[in-house]
């Protein structure tokens, strides 16, 4: 029996430290279709690490996922045989090392290499541990002369390399906005991402929580287009503060808030949010109806509801009625004097957050999700009185979900018309078409589209 337990704890502790960690992460995200970000959270809330190891795993799983591109590229020039088929501990450890070796000043080379071969002896033996060491050493003998694809000969196989994209997104994106559009895409997809708060009306105002932040040495600039949000210069663990407990404030990019504004509601209307969870665009539509009217959330997912009550309820919002139900089952009677479709998508507007979606995706999800946005367009509009608008929002730069959508819904309904959005918003955010078309590069903001359609 003492025996048995001690190969439990063996297991246990197999995975000890910032890099062990990682390693049971990337290994999970290879392995299964889950998300990073959750993985990340179930790891940091079950682990004893400290505030720094945190800080210092979150950095090192989202770095690996963000240049994978890039560090496989190397590896696979290095390593002898297919890196791919390598065993996933000593594939994934390598690729902590390089990500460290390549991006991270504060661990010598050296020192990242011994750890690497340490963690793989411990799992793998001594065999794994003197290849995962040639390799590493190679690279850093190498480190200045290391080659990738001839950008004149073949572009998107450099960009996709260097930039660590695939390269049928890479593909897409030359044809459609020329290398040099493409190539600061990239670069902005592959920034560490901001943290912006929203800032709670029905709590409190702007100037108090600015005051707050300063009150605890957290620096911080105004929203670039919507006073409602604040920017902060660093990441910090924000929703361990009190005030956050308190509802002074709610963690969501300024796109979000795009559609909201461009809806524009007002205190006492009938709105519809289609597609609600996790609730901060619901949120933000009550603070602007200051909790008056009625607000009818839609999910199909019961789990995903009950997320969405509990931030409304520490946001202390009150006018939201939430319905567990598929959007296209829903029917009402009265009708809505708002819309909000902010549709599923392939969230390729949000690789800053999310590097982990830019590997999970292909050309085949866009195909499919298409006629989903399609119907949830069309029922949005079934639900709205003569005389009210709705906003169709994703969080992606796919045509095929934006504006093409629009066009065609547009074309089979002449009793909708297309509101120019700069009557609401920025100029600088509305493309030639009157719609919303933001992009991490020239905004700052996580990529994004909104449209807002009147009903005659």
């Amino acid at each position: 029996m003492e025996e048995e337990n001690n190969n439990q704890n063996l297991g246990m502790n197999l995975y000890e430290g910032v890099r062990g960690h990682a390693v049971k992460i990337l290994n999970r995200i290879d392995r299964t279709d889950a998300y990073l970000d959750k993985l990340l959270d179930i790891e940091i809330k079950n682990s004893t690490l400290s505030g720094i190891d945190k800080s210092l795993l979150f950095e090192i799983v989202h770095g690996v996922t963000r240049w994978l591109g890039r560090i496989d590229w190397i590896l696979n020039g290095f390593y002898k045989g297919q890196f791919s088929k390598c065993i996933p501990n000593v594939k994934n450890a390598m690729r902590v090392a390089l990500y460290q070796i390549l991006f991270l000043d504060k661990v010598p080379d050296y020192a990242a290499v011994n750890e690497s071969v340490d963690f793989v002896k411990k799992l793998q033996g001594q065999k794994s541990a003197d290849l995962t060491n040639a390799v590493l050493r190679n690279i850093i003998r190498s480190k200045e002369s290391i080659r990738y694809p001839n950008p004149d000969e073949d572009i998107v196989a450099y960009l996709s390399a260097y930039y660590s994209h695939p390269t049928w997104m890479v593909k897409r994106w030359v044809n459609r906005y020329g290398k040099d559009e493409t190539e600061k895409f990239l670069i902005a997809n592959n920034n560490k991402p901001s943290l912006i708060l929203r800032v709670n009306n029905l709590v409190t105002n702007a100037d108090e929580l600015k005051r707050l932040l300063t009150s605890v040495d957290l620096k911080f600039t105004d929203g670039k287009y919507l006073p409602d949000f604040i920017h902060l210069a660093n990441l910090s663990n924000i929703t361990d503060w009190e005030y956050f407990r308190k509802g002074y404030f709610s963690v969501q990019d300024e796109s979000t808030g795009l559609p909201i504004k461009l809806l524009d509601v007002k205190p006492e209307m009938r709105v519809l949010d289609l597609c609600a969870a996790p609730g901060g665009k619901t949120a933000f539509l009550a603070d602007l109806m200051q909790n008056k009217g009625e607000i009818v959330a839609l999910d199909r997912f019961e789990s995903r509801l009950k997320i969405l009550k509990k931030n409304l309820e520490r946001l202390k919002v009150t006018n939201v009625k939430t319905i567990t139900i598929d959007a296209n089952d829903y029917s009402d009677e009265k009708g809505f004097d708002r819309v909000l479709i902010d549709a599923p998508c392939s969230g390729l507007g949000t690789l800053t957050k999310k590097p982990d979606l830019k590997w999970k995706r292909d050309l085949g999800d866009i195909r499919n999700i298409v006629n989903i946005q399609y119907e949830l367009l069309k029922k949005g509009a079934a639900l709205l009185k003569q005389g009210g608008s709705l906003v169709y929002s994703t969080c992606t730069i796919e045509p095929e979900e934006n504006f093409e959508i629009i066009q065609k819904f547009l074309a089979e309904n002449s009793n909708f018309k297309l509101i120019n959005a700069a009557d609401f918003l920025s100029r600088e955010l509305i493309a030639e078409n009157g719609t919303v078309q933001i992009f991490p590069h020239v905004h700052g903001l996580d990529g994004s589209f909104a449209a807002k359609l009147e009903k005659n």
